[in-house]
Order: structure tokens, then C-alpha cells, then sequence
């Protein structure tokens, strides 16, 4: 008698490598393995499989639901060598052809395999054991889905595994289900946006078109240069503070505001940090000081915590907390900055979009032909309006316009053209306020010495020594006669 085997995946990966040597009718399937068997072996099963064929053959009339219409499900038998088929018992479901056969996956596994199968059917082994599954053709299954309920007997039998019952549905249920699918698939689709390219700005008669020298550089974005400062524009107005908020403040003055600022342009010249950081700085300042009321004890807490801010907002690399606690003669401890950083920001509603001047400076200095010059006694006329109080009810744009128009007067460079006046925004009558305003300011004594000091080195041109010494000579043809008071007295 033939030795059987244990491991059921050896024998399968053994035929399918015949299969792959040989032509597929000479492949050994578990029903040729069954058929070299003899009769007696078949005819008398394990003790394991009698009990379950038993427990299957109770009840011959009842038709199994999972199996009910399986043409296929037949026992092979042997006769003098022969095999024939026979519906007398049920063997197993891996063992039988089914018409279609899967190919098997290109890393030398079978297309069947056996899966881990219950505790009873462990001890089951060989072709003949069941609980090797398969998959059924669709047609086989909807054929057990159709069976009568009452051909079926719905108690299974002991040590039988209970079977699902086909779901069925009523014909309004399908009809409800076939509109709510249809409604699925009948979405309306979603079309992609369409991307338009940026419409040509018209340039008017006289100006010219600078910004199509920088088309080929995408860092400029020359196409939207004019839409970007449009916006910039329309966002200044939304961070002008209160021109007046000293008048409820108790214990601050103008005069007050004035050294804290010099003294924050002495700190962001030690830091080395970004001009932006310092308008922003200000900027901050000047807001929440609208909104609250500080005491005088604590306005230089209020100025180091805007200058932190700022210098995270702005810089690439912004100094640690633990150098603004030390340029404040530790003063103030960290946790008392990072408090205040909170309250300031929230005041502010954490809306730190701030255009600052030198934004709309470096545009008209564009239309300037970038002279170095006129744009860094530009810059020093700029830092004026952060110190003078005065300056506070214009906006940004408009203080950029008049320090490009005062250093080009000063430096003698030309009339204030079409081209000038399309990129700064303003003309000559716009920007006569806000001119006159940094001409007395350079007329009178200097209060500021931090921020003369540091106009007054090579680096700025010395634009502080050479602009005052300009507007004392000019200062009578602009009718300024108290240019000997100081600012202090005048405000």
C-alpha cells in the first residue's frame, strides 16, 4: 500500500512543478491520487472521517445550502482499475475539476492551498478530508441563492458547520437600491480650474514698462508685480494705529515713545537684523498701545517683547530670548517676555501683516535705476517717521514717496517724471505734507542721538550729517521760521 503523505503543500508544489515540465494532462491532481488508492482503502475511511460522513448521511433527503445544485460534488470509485463517478457520498471539494483552472503564481506557488483548517479537521489528512476550500463559479452560487427555503432544512445537524442563509431582497428593496447606486454614479463631475494667463496691464502715456526687464527671472514675479503692490496698498490701511492714543495713556508722553525707539535702533543695529524687523517692531508698538494702557515701568518690556516678535516673524534667525533679558539689563526675566509676547499678541489678534516702507521704497527705486545713493538717504528718511510721532497718521506707501522725493532733491537728481510718480503712487502736491514734515525734522536740534549716530558712519552714506547740513540752509524757503526749537518743545 502507497506511504500517504503528511504535508499537503509538498504534494502540491511537487505537481506543480510536473506541470511546468510536462503538458497539463499529465499533472497529478488530488482526484488521480485518490484514484491510486484501492477500493477497500476508500470504502473504509478514518475513525475521525466515519463520524462526520455519518453525521452527513443522516439525513440523505436534506440538501446542504451551500451545496445544493454542485454538479461536480461525486465520489470517485474504483472498479477493476477503472475509475467511475458516483453520487453516493461527498468527498473533497479541492479534489474535483471544476472547469476553470488558475495558473499558478510565477514564484512557484500553487494556485490551491490548503489554509489552516478547525480543530476537527486536524486530524483529517489526504485527498479524501474535508475542509480544503475553493471558489465557485458565480453561476453555482446563484443557483443555491435561488433554492426553495422549503427544500431546505434549516436545523443544521450536530458537528455540522453552520451555514449563512442567502440574503434575499423584495423587489422594492432592489428598485431602492438600484436608485440609490444610479444617484451615486450620476455625480456631477468636478472640472479642473481653469488657469488663466495674468492680463497685461496697460502702462500710461509716458511711464515705462520696468518691470519686463525682470520676466526672465522668476524670483521677481514680474507678472504680478503690479497686482501684489495694489494689495499691499489696500492691507496698509488695515495697520495704521491710533495717531492719537497718547492722549489716554496716564503716565506716557511723545517724549517717552521717543527714547524708547532711539533706543530699539541702537539695539537692532547691535543685533544686525533686517530693516523690516525694525518697522515692524514700531509697528507693534504703536498698535497695542491703541488698544491698552501701559505704565511707564513696564513700556520697555512692551518694546523688547515687540522687537522679539518682530525678529521671529522677519529674520531668518532671530537672537534668543536670553539676549533681549540681557540687552535689557536683565531687567526682565525670560518668562515675563514669553507672558507679555502672549498678551501682545493676542491684543493684535496675532495680525502682524505690516507693509512696511522700505516694501514700497525699493519699488520706486526701481523706476530710480537703483542709484545707491538716493535709496540709502531714502532709508534714513524712512527710520525719521518712526521716531517723530507726526508721521504716525500716514501710511507707509505715502512715507516712502516723499523720502525718494527729498533725496532726490538733495542730490540733485532730476524732476519727479511720469515714471517716478506711476511706481511711487503719489505726486508732487501728495507727497508736500509729508516732505515738509522730514525737512523740520532735520532742521531742528538732534534729540535722537542714537539714530544720528547711526546715520552719521560710512556705512549710511553719513546721510544724517549731510541732510541736516541741507535742511538748515533750506529750511527759511520752506517756511520754517522755529527751526530752533526742538521737537520736544513743539509737540
Amino acid at each position: 500500500m502507497p506511504v500517504r503523505t503528511r504535508n499537503p503543500r509538498s504534494v502540491a508544489l511537487s505537481n506543480e512543478n510536473d506541470e511546468n515540465s510536462t503538458n497539463g494532462s499529465k499533472r497529478l491532481t488530488r482526484a488521480k491520487a485518490a484514484a491510486t488508492l484501492n477500493a477497500d482503502e476508500i470504502a473504509v475511511p478514518t475513525k475521525a472521517l466515519q463520524s462526520k460522513k455519518t453525521a452527513v448521511n443522516a439525513n440523505p433527503a436534506r440538501r446542504r445550502a451551500a451545496l445544493g445544485d454542485v454538479s461536480n460534488m461525486t465520489k470517485v470509485e474504483v472498479a477493476d482499475g477503472k475509475k467511475t463517478l458516483g453520487k453516493t457520498g461527498l468527498v473533497s471539494k479541492a479534489s474535483q475539476p471544476s472547469g476553470v483552472q488558475k495558473k499558478p503564481a510565477a514564484g512557484g506557488r500553487t494556485a490551491l492551498t490548503n489554509k489552516v483548517p478547525n480543530k476537527k479537521a486536524e486530524k483529517l489528512s489526504g485527498p479524501g478530508s474535508i475542509g480544503a476550500k475553493r471558489k465557485f463559479p458565480a453561476s453555482s452560487v446563484s443557483s443555491v441563492a435561488t433554492t426553495s427555503a422549503t427544500a431546505r432544512d434549516d436545523t443544521p445537524d450536530e458537528g455540522e458547520p453552520v451555514h449563512k442563509k442567502p440574503h434575499t431582497l423584495d423587489a422594492g428593496k432592489k428598485a431602492k437600491m438600484h436608485i440609490e447606486v444610479g444617484e451615486v454614479v450620476r455625480q456631477p463631475v468636478v472640472q479642473a480650474p481653469v488657469i488663466t494667463e495674468p492680463v497685461e496691464h496697460v502702462y500710461p502715456e509716458g511711464v515705462k514698462d520696468l518691470d519686463s526687464e525682470d520676466l526672465e527671472d522668476p524670483l521677481m514675479v514680474a507678472e504680478y508685480a503690479t497686482e501684489i503692490f495694489e494689495y499691499l496698498r489696500d492691507l496698509e490701511c488695515n495697520s495704521v494705529p491710533n495717531p492719537q492714543y497718547m492722549s489716554h495713556q496716564d503716565d506716557l508722553e511723545w517724549k517717552t515713545r521717543g527714547i524708547l525707539i532711539d533706543w530699539l535702533i541702537e539695539v537692532h543695529t547691535r543685533f544686525h537684523l533686517l530693516p523690516e524687523t525694525l518697522f515692524l517692531a514700531v509697528n507693534i508698538i504703536d498698535r497695542f498701545l491703541s488698544e491698552k494702557v501701559v505704565q511707564l515701568d513696564r513700556l520697555q518690556l512692551v518694546g523688547i517683547t515687540a522687537m522679539f516678535i518682530a525678529s521671529k516673524y522677519e529674520e531668518v534667525l532671530s537672537p534668543h530670548i536670553a539676549n533681549f533679558s540681557h540687552v535689557a539689563d536683565d531687567g526682565f526675566t525670560e518668562s515675563e517676555i514669553l507672558s507679555a509676547e502672549r498678551f501682545i499678541l493676542s491684543t493684535l489678534n496675532y495680525d502682524l501683516s505690516y507693509p512696511n516702507p522700505m516694501n514700497f521704497l525699493r519699488r520706486i527705486s526701481k523706476a530710480d535705476n537703483y542709484d545707491i545713493q538716493s535709496r540709502t538717504i531714502g532709508k534714513y528718511f524712512t527710520e525719521i517717521s518712526l521716531l517723530d510721532h507726526r508721521f504716525m497718521a500716514y501710511r507707509p506707501s505715502h512715507i516712502a514717496a516723499a523720502a525718494m522725493y527729498l533725496a532726490r532733491l538733495i542730490l540733485d537728481r532730476g524732476d519727479w517724471d511720469e515714471t517716478i510718480e506711476y511706481y511711487a503712487g503719489y505726486s508732487e502736491e501728495e507727497i508736500e505734507p509729508v516732505f515738509l514734515l522730514m525737512v523740520d525734522y532735520m532742521a531742528r536740534p538732534v534729540v535722537h542721538e542714537a539714530f544720528f549716530k547711526k546715520y552719521a558712519s560710512k556705512k549710511f552714506l553719513k546721510a544724517s550729517i549731510l541732510t541736516r547740513q541741507w535742511a538748515k540752509k533750506n529750511a527759511e524757503h520752506y517756511n520754517i521760521n522755529d527751526a530752533h526749537l526742538s521737537l520736544d518743545e513743539i509737540s
